[in-house]
């Protein structure tokens, strides 16, 4: 699903008028009615009181048709009009007179503090303040309006955004924004929405099609794409059956050092779980016990050093290489990566203490292959490339290491994000249970993996990326977000395959 910037949605408004030959007030009606029909679905009738909080643009038009067919539909309904200039938009005006002409119980205008109405816990609060079209911060009564609602302890539904709330720039008063319990918007999802400043405004989170043109919709580039189930099922290739474990690649994970062999050995379980055909692992000497009784599956190569990686050297000839978990940053290690890098042409995946070795070398990032996948966490990303102010500064960032190199990198979080030179993905699956030690390891087994079979780096990427999350979701809904462990994780990336070939088992 794509998602469109504020002004793509209001191009995509216009273009629909003219085309549907409608006017604003019908498609704002049309609108309005869709969220109309979700609240009363939700409330089926009860007699709790409704208080809408409506602006003078058109996101307050939207508040007065939901409010009108509550009245018309016998809801408990106060409208409060924040009255926060002369200008009104021409489709509030209308609506603004459909409500006086319903009803002698017109809407309150609000115009400082001293207005504001008592807001209770058991109260059904509707915030149409302020939609996409908000480009500024908000005056001082109305963000004291604003922190009104959030205090309430209401359940809150926003309409489109959560007023207070930029679509596509950053807010530098988040006090100052409405905590939604839960936001309706229209036609295409937003950025701020995903972001990890500004995704807790959002709450459980509905897109609702208005009936945009179609043909405009499909046209228009994406800010960004949400990858879901469909998405990734239209990437994954599902097995042929006369084939043998050298069709699925060779995959040759790097990484470990005394007490941290853990790290590697996850790294290769996610890799075997997510379809390598092969797997060998290179490791300090102190690890090789370890791995070959935890993970008979894999061959093992030894380091000459005990306890940390000083000579990478090998005889095989891998189709990728995951680097980095566990091999710390002591400068015969560093030295070591240095070397390796110098010779590798292979596609590469480069995790942990392999991005705290760059971040320190910086010079190594130009003779890493075009291709290469960076998997940081916030930490390591902020040594990649500094700190950043806000979190779409810290995107325009990426983007430029990303361009720069050719590189494709992940930024880990909630919503984890696969930035390109061209293009951003954000994944929707996953869930609090993964903040565990050693799930980014499992990560880069899978990423891995996925190249190895064929699939290309972008591409295993955004596929890769949503596993993790699914095999995430199935383990936790078998034991908790507590009691998930990276383990966990590996071990139900199968599941999360087969969720995404369901009956094609059988496929030749």
């Amino acid at each position: 699903m794509k998602i469109l910037s504020a002004k793509q949605i209001k191009e995509a408004d216009k273009i629909s008028l003219e085309k549907q030959d409608i006017s604003s007030t019908e498609l704002m009606e049309r609108a309005a009615s869709l969220v109309f029909e979700e609240i009363h679905k939700r409330l089926e009738g009860a007699q709790i009181p409704v208080k809408i909080f409506c602006g003078i643009g058109n996101n307050g038009g939207d508040g007065l048709v939901i409010g009108r067919q509550l009245l018309e539909a016998g809801y408990e309904v106060t409208i409060y009009v924040v009255n926060y200039s002369d200008q009104r938009s021409k489709d509030f005006l209308v609506n603004y007179d459909r409500i006086k002409n319903l009803t002698t119980k017109w809407p309150v205008l609000l115009k400082s503090e001293a207005d504001f109405p008592e807001i209770s816990y058991g109260d059904f609060v509707v915030d149409a303040i302020f939609g996409v079209g908000l480009n500024r911060p908000l005056v001082d009564w109305v963000a004291n309006l604003v922190k009104h609602i959030n205090k309430s302890g209401a359940f809150v539904l926003s309409i489109d955004l959560p007023s207070g709330l930029m679509a596509d720039a950053p807010v530098e008063d988040k006090e100052s924004i409405v905590k939604a319990n839960y936001t309706i918007t229209f036609q295409a999802p937003k950025l701020a929405f995903y972001l990890p400043e500004t995704a807790g405004f959002v709450g459980d989170l509905q897109i609702l099609d208005i009936g945009l043109d179609k043909e405009y919709l499909q046209q228009a580039p994406a800010v960004a794409n949400l990858i879901s189930r469909p998405e990734a099922k239209a990437l994954y290739k599902p097995r042929q059956r006369f084939t043998h474990k050298g069709t699925y690649g060779h995959a040759l994970i790097i990484g470990g050092s005394y007490g941290k062999i853990g790290s590697v050995c996850l790294t290769a379980t996610g890799a075997l779980r997510a379809g390598a055909g092969l797997v060998t692992i290179y490791a300090p000497k102190c690890g090789y016990e370890i791995l070959q009784t935890t993970l008979p599956e894999a061959m093992v190569i030894t380091d000459p050093h005990m306890e940390i990686l000083t000579n990478i050297e090998y005889d095989i000839d891998p189709d990728v290489i995951g680097l980095g978990v566990g091999i710390g940053t002591k400068e015969e290690t560093i030295e070591a990566m240095k070397n390796l890098l110098k010779g590798n042409k292979k596609p590469m995946v480069i995790d942990a203490d392999g991005l705290n070795i760059l971040s320190k070398n910086a010079d190594l990032l130009n003779i890493l292959p075009e291709g290469t996948i960076l998997t940081p966490h916030p930490k390591e990303l902020e040594r990649l490339i500094g700190a950043w102010k806000n979190d779409f500064e810290k995107l325009e960032k990426v983007k430029r290491l990303a361009a720069k190199h050719e590189f494709i990198i992940l930024i880990k979080g909630t919503y984890t994000f696969t930035v390109t030179p061209d293009d951003l993905f954000i994944n929707t699956t996953g869930n609090p249970g993964m903040a565990t030690a050693g799930s980014g390891d499992v990560l880069t087994g899978i990423l891995t993996a996925l190249i190895g079979q064929g699939y290309e780096p972008l591409r295993a990427t955004i596929l890769g990326v949503y596993l993790h999350g699914k095999a995430g979701d199935i383990a936790a809904e078998k034991l908790s977000y507590e009691g998930v462990v990276a383990g966990d994780i590996a071990r139900h990336t199968g599941a999360a395959i087969f969720d995404l070939f369901e009956t094609q088992l059988n496929n030749t």
